[in-house]
């Protein structure tokens, strides 16, 4: 009962700064990027909350059940990713706009800008969906007696999608620091636990199978591609992470977030795979990897110790969550009914729609979750869907000055067909056990490339203002 009373008063504490917060909305900069107020502090703790999610918390943890300390190559994707992100936040934010769909207009045209947004609501109502069940899976380790998991994600929907739709980004990014300092304190203080609990590695290895030791040998050539390539390219055209630049007071402050969001979440990505493999020592039964930290700390730590942990992965679900909902939410207001339909909507109307689609949005989320409860395989796809799609056309944006409006359409549309076609089809069609990611960047790639170089170059003055010195 601890543990549900001390989540619960988590999430209770979560709708009350949302509610503070929901005051101080006016407008739709105040709803989408906080009105571009945001401090270094609050970027970092936000943007480490942001990424560290479902995906690193049971998916991680569950590749890290099945292979041992090889998983530890798996933060590569992020450290890299967020490395790149590096030398873009301060262009970005320069820009003065509000979502990468805005980007995608201003450098190509109005078409880039519509099948931008299918392709992120596609993925991103997909993490939204997993996230739910996620959250909805801690409830039921702790909740006394049978939970069902309708009942269980339908109380986790409920909190998610409250405290986004009351202040937007002034509540999730506030409320990410706090997410975040939850989940850094909580892994410093339950790894060693663990490890002094699990005997070290001299106890682990009377445990575990020595497969589970070694560094290389679990995970092929191809099989880490697989794994690293759609992490890599979701967080380099990450809508979140854009958005976030884009919050930031100044160029200056959004470059400095980012070097410290590079160390957070290198951190916490390597600290969650080092204490999921030394969990697996103290749960070598378990049936559900993809939970282990969380059985672990239920089973294996004190109380305090253990509410902690729990309430700790339970931010890491929350804080991506209400990003992810977020996201979709502004790109679905802005750019096509302000965009295309209301272009002279007022700020209060705006504000209006954009929480009222957060719940819209929410819901189709929740109907989504009752599809899969398989989090790496679902986390990969939604990943891979939104990476191939978006992420080539965006970067095209910053460092290629050849890219064409006709090139990013088509990379768009090959990439996000091509991925699913070769998920649900093409793959089966080949006999082939070849993850989407390839083909589809592959895809991506060649039809970015050559239909640039075969139509018209953009017009100086598009492609000027994305190489701006964001030092100046």
């Amino acid at each position: 009962m601890t543990y549900l009373l001390v989540i619960l008063l988590y999430c209770l504490a979560l709708v009350v700064i949302g509610i503070v917060y929901s005051r101080k909305v006016s407008s739709q900069e105040d709803f989408s990027v906080a009105g571009r107020q945001l401090s270094p502090l609050v970027l970092f703790g936000t943007m480490v909350a942001t990424w560290i999610g479902t995906g690193s918390i049971f998916g991680n943890a569950e590749r890290t059940y099945e292979v041992g300390i090889a998983a530890i190559i798996i933060p590569l994707a992020s450290i890299f990713g967020v490395a790149v992100l590096s030398q873009l936040a301060g262009r970005v934010r320069i820009m003065e706009q509000i979502t990468i769909q805005d980007l995608l207009e201003k450098r190509y045209n109005s078409a880039a800008r519509v099948f931008g947004v299918v392709t992120l609501i596609i993925a991103y109502l997909t993490i939204v969906s997993y996230q739910y069940r996620a959250a909805g899976h801690v409830l039921r380790i702790v909740w006394p007696g049978e939970l069902s998991v309708m009942t269980a994600n339908i109380i986790a929907a409920s909190f998610i999608i409250i405290y986004t739709a009351l202040a937007g980004m002034k509540s999730i990014a506030n409320i990410g620091l706090i997410q975040g300092i939850t989940m850094i304190v909580g892994i410093m203080v339950t790894l060693p636990m663990f490890w002094f609990k699990a005997g070290g590695v001299e106890g682990m290895r009377q445990v575990l199978d020595s497969s589970q030791f070694d560094l290389i040998g679990p995970i092929s050539f191809i099989g880490a591609l697989n794994l690293l390539l759609p992490s890599f390219l979701l967080i380099l055209g990450d809508a979140n992470m854009y958005q976030r630049f884009n919050s930031a007071k100044s160029a200056g402050v959004a470059r400095k977030a980012v070097w410290w969001s590079l160390i957070g979440i290198g951190f916490m990505e390597v600290a969650i795979i080092v204490t999921a493999w030394v969990a697996s020592a103290l749960e070598p039964n378990l049936s559900d990897h993809g939970r282990v930290i969380a059985f672990a700390a239920k089973d294996h730590l004190p109380v305090a110790i253990g509410a902690l942990m729990l309430t700790t992965i339970m931010a890491i679900v929350l804080s991506t969550a209400g990003s992810y909902l977020l996201a979709p939410a502004t790109c679905f207001v802005r750019d096509l009914f302000q965009r295309f339909i209301s272009p002279s909507a007022s700020e209060g109307t705006m504000v209006i729609l954009l929480r009222v689609t957060v719940v819209a949005m929410g819901l189709a989320a929740f109907l989504l979750s009752t599809l899969s409860d398989k989090f790496l395989e679902v986390a990969l796809l939604a990943y891979t869907i939104y990476g191939v799609g978006i992420t080539p056309a965006l970067l095209a944006c910053f460092f290629w000055k050849r890219a064409t409006a006709a090139g990013a359409v088509a990379s768009i549309v090959t990439g996000t067909v091509g991925t699913l076609l070769w998920k649900y089809y093409l793959s089966a069609a080949l006999d082939s056990s070849m993850d989407a990611v390839l083909p589809g960047i592959a895809a991506s790639l060649l039809a970015l490339v050559v239909v640039s170089l075969a139509t018209p170059p953009t017009p100086e003055e598009r492609v000027k203002p994305f190489f701006q010195d964001d030092k100046a």
